[in-house]
This record gives C-alpha cells, sequence and structure tokens, in this order.
C-alpha cells in the first residue's frame, strides 16, 4: 500500500450528505488541513459554482473540476469533501481511489429531502422542487451517481446526523474505520 494513501481522504455522495460539515470535524480530528472542491474552485477563479455553469456549461465544469481534482490530489495530510458530481465524471473516481482513501457519505433520499429543503445554500438545480418532486429528483440523480459513490473503498451512513455534536460522533467513527482499513491493509500486506 501507498503509504501516502491515508493522507488523503476524500469524502464523496450527493450535495446535502454532510461532506463539508463531517470533512471539517474530521480534518481537525486528524489534525489535517480541509478542502472543500466546489469552494476551491470558487477562490481560484472568483466565480460562483453556479455562474460558472450557468455561463459555461456543466462540460467546461467538470473539465475545471478534474483539473482542480488533479492538482489537490497531490496534497497531504487532507480531507477533501467533493462536489456532489465530481466523481461521476472524466475518471475522477479512479484519480481518488489511487491517491487516496475514498469514502462515500451514504444517506437516505428522504433524509436528502429533508436537509437540502432545510438549507441556507442556494442551490439552483433544486430552486422552484419541492414535496416529491424533489424527492423524485434526488432519486433519480442519486440512482445514476450511486455506481460511482460505491466505487468508494469505504461506505459510510451519516444519517443520523443533526446537531454539531452528531458531527462530532459520526466524525469519530469514521476515524475509527480509515484506520481500521489502514491496519488492515498493512496487515494483508505483510503476510
Amino acid at each position: 500500500m501507498n503509504e501516502n494513501h491515508l493522507t488523503r481522504i476524500f469524502l464523496v455522495g450527493y450535495m446535502g450528505a454532510g461532506k463539508t460539515t463531517i470533512g471539517k470535524v474530521l480534518s481537525r480530528r486528524m489534525n489535517f488541513s480541509y478542502i472543500d472542491t466546489d469552494h476551491y474552485i470558487e477562490r481560484r477563479y472568483r466565480k460562483k459554482v453556479s455562474d460558472i455553469f450557468a455561463a459555461e456549461g456543466e462540460m467546461y465544469f467538470r473539465e475545471m473540476e478534474h483539473r482542480i481534482l488533479c492538482e489537490i490530489s497531490e496534497f497531504e495530510n487532507i480531507v477533501i469533501s467533493t462536489g456532489g458530481g465530481l466523481p461521476c465524471f472524466n475518471g475522477n473516481m479512479e484519480i481518488m481511489n489511487n491517491t487516496g482513501t475514498t469514502i462515500y457519505i451514504d444517506i437516505s433520499v428522504e433524509e436528502l429531502a429533508a436537509r437540502l429543503r432545510a438549507s441556507k445554500t442556494v442551490r439552483p438545480v433544486l430552486q422552484n422542487r419541492s414535496g416529491n418532486e424533489l424527492i423524485d429528483f434526488i432519486r433519480e440523480n442519486l440512482d445514476k451517481r450511486r455506481p460511482f459513490y460505491e466505487q468508494a473503498g469505504i461506505r459510510f451512513n451519516a444519517d443520523p446526523m443533526y446537531t454539531r455534536c452528531d458531527a462530532e460522533v459520526l466524525a469519530e467513527k469514521l476515524e475509527v474505520l480509515i484506520y481500521d482499513q489502514k491496519k488492515t491493509k498493512i496487515d494483508r500486506n505483510l503476510s
């Protein structure tokens, strides 16, 4: 196993899954730096992701996202929360699996809908969707993305996250899983 494998932890999953919340807590617990790919892009290009999408289109954004992923895949001692679509394009899951530990933050459709309804973050793709229409939209998109998310090395259910305290407990559990997985791989390589 690549010794630097643990130095990069990639969190993947649908928007609203808690990647940012858990990622920040996990990075603090592990004394790692933290990056959210969408925020990184916004700072680098001085434009909101929604504005890039609107002006340049999705494929342009996905190429930009891919270039950023290649860059930050070189960073060490870092937790990286990815945009919800990033794993689904340009071989990005393969890049993440080859350069770090990947974790799918798995959330039920109903919980995602509840979180996205309550979120203060403006998500243009969700505007004018509510109730069953929102649930159907999430289910349809999640069904397309799940095969990519499920390529992650660890699948982690984060449904029970409602408070900062919950995020702390989930990050602690996740930290244990990460170190257990590393230990198992090292033991396998030694035998």
